[in-house]
């Protein structure tokens, strides 16, 4: 076994596999999808809770239609769209990198 400054091969390679760990998790993390799914899902609702209380006045200024009602459940939708997505097909772990060459 062969020592640099201290760190055996066997620790270097247990740091290495400790980081890569981490940077997988915080990739899931921080995956686009769940950001965006979320705020989606959060505004959608917030805009369907607009529709459900909109009054007649708020209706027939957009030619009848509950536009806010409409909006929300579509931004729901894609809200779920994105967060389904994201639990069907997760962000495949990083690949690790070609050992370095032995000095």
């Amino acid at each position: 076994m062969t020592e640099h400054s201290g760190y055996s091969e066997k620790d270097v390679q247990r740091e290495v596999s400790a980081l890569q760990s981490e940077s997988a998790t915080a990739a899931r993390l921080f995956d686009i999808r769940r950001i965006i799914g979320g705020l989606f899902v959060v505004y959608g609702v917030i805009v369907t809770i607009a529709g459900l209380t909109d009054d007649d006045a708020a209706i027939d200024k957009a030619q009848g239609v509950n536009i806010n009602l409409w909006t929300g459940l579509a931004m729901l939708a894609l809200g779920v769209f994105f967060l389904v997505w994201l639990k069907l097909r997760p962000v495949a772990p990083p690949t690790p990198d070609e050992e370095p060459p032995a000095p």
